[in-house]
């Protein structure tokens, strides 16, 4: 039986849902989705890697449960997430002849918790779909939330949609199957929510951390106050119009190194969130807002976790400083060509900063070469 250690409810009203976090889940998903979601039948959305550790465990208990599926395996990493990739998720839906009353699995990490959300909230004009996330990024950040969608030429996630998942079931065993790179990837997004508002929940995470890659209990307690914290923010700011934005902490910075690495396994996706966060204060200080000391506490935090923490840590070097600025001016948080940035005080204490003056960051980035 799945030992539901923590449960976290997204209060939204008509759209409401819970985060069922514990050891096993997966092998209680289909008595879990026959109770909840009577009479479905669900189409599995996965990758190559987790087809083969995790689809099969989550097949037997579909079938127990006698729940009719698909299976949609598409190929592992970052590069799927875009429209050649999406393509093939429509059209696996479609083939597999579910009905818009169906629901849509998204079994996986955060590529493929973003690709699935994006087929569900398109195919048929709208599909409900459920979380599986089976990476750490996932569970703690891209799986909550309702942030769907794939990347473009021009940058990352700038083409989705708001779609909020019905369930999110987070299995931490799928956790001892990661490699260290991959979670410790994860680990960055961990840390981005002691950065943001709680330092009390860094100063634990600077405790705990043995203990949390350890697999210890302050992992699901880590995993199910990020759940938490988002949570809270997502009701407040469900469309990012607000306070939903300072959960980009890191990632103006990182997502601009992402696309200059190609989204290739060069740089993670949590990896560039960590040289990003460093950056992000790094930049505050340079501005007079944030203690440097602080700069240099975050930066041993990360590294010591395994994770880059400066631009020099990335394999194969980067484009020029144009290159990232041309990359930071078709960000998200961009508003009628004006910067955004999320910059902080201190640790616990970032703030949406608006006009950021592209030329400060340039000469920034320069100087961090």
């Amino acid at each position: 039986m799945a030992d539901i250690a923590h449960k976290v409810h997204v209060a939204l009203g008509e759209r409401a849902y819970d985060i069922l976090i514990g050891d096993r889940v997966i092998e209680e998903a289909g008595p879990i989705l026959a109770e909840r979601f009577p009479g479905r039948r669900f189409g599995i959305i996965t990758d190559e890697n987790v087809a083969k550790a995790q689809l099969p465990r989550l097949i037997a208990s579909l079938d127990a449960a006698r729940l009719g599926h698909s299976e949609i395996v598409l190929p592992a990493g970052e590069s799927t997430k875009g429209w050649p990739g999406l393509q093939a998720a429509v059209e696996g839906i479609l083939a597999a002849r579910l009905e818009r009353g169906d629901l849509v699995i998204a079994l996986g990490g955060g590529v493929i918790g973003d690709l699935a959300g994006f087929a569900a909230s398109i195919a048929r004009r709208g599909m409900d779909f459920v979380q599986m996330p089976t990476s750490l990024l996932a569970q703690v950040d891209s799986s909550v939330g309702g942030k769907t969608g794939i990347n473009s030429s021009h940058g990352k996630n700038l083409i989705g949609a708001f779609h909020q998942p019905r369930l999110v079931l987070a299995d931490l065993s799928t956790l001892d199957t990661l490699a260290p790179r991959q979670f410790a990837s994860g680990y960055a997004e961990v840390v981005k929510y002691g950065l943001i508002d709680d330092e009390d929940f860094f100063f634990w995470l600077e405790e705990k951390r043995e203990e949390i890659f350890a697999g210890g209990p302050a992992r699901g307690e880590a995993i199910a106050r990020c759940c938490a914290h988002k949570a809270r923010v997502v009701i407040e700011d469900e469309k990012e119009l607000g306070v939903r934005a300072l959960l980009n902490l890191g990632h103006t910075f990182g997502h601009a190194l992402e696309k200059d690495t190609g989204y290739s396994d060069r740089l993670l996706h949590g990896e560039g969130v960590s040289i990003g966060m460093v950056l992000a204060h790094g930049f505050s200080a340079r501005l007079g807002l944030a203690p440097s000391q602080d700069t240099g506490r975050i930066a041993a935090h990360l590294k010591n976790a395994g994770l880059p923490t400066i631009l020099g840590d990335i394999e194969g070097g980067l484009g020029s400083t144009e290159s990232l600025m041309a990359a930071i001016a078709q960000d998200k948080k961009v508003s009628r060509g004006a910067l955004t940035f999320i910059l902080t005080r201190g640790i616990g204490k970032a703030f949406i900063e608006k006009g950021v003056a592209p030329e400060a960051v340039s000469a920034f980035l320069d100087d961090m070469r």
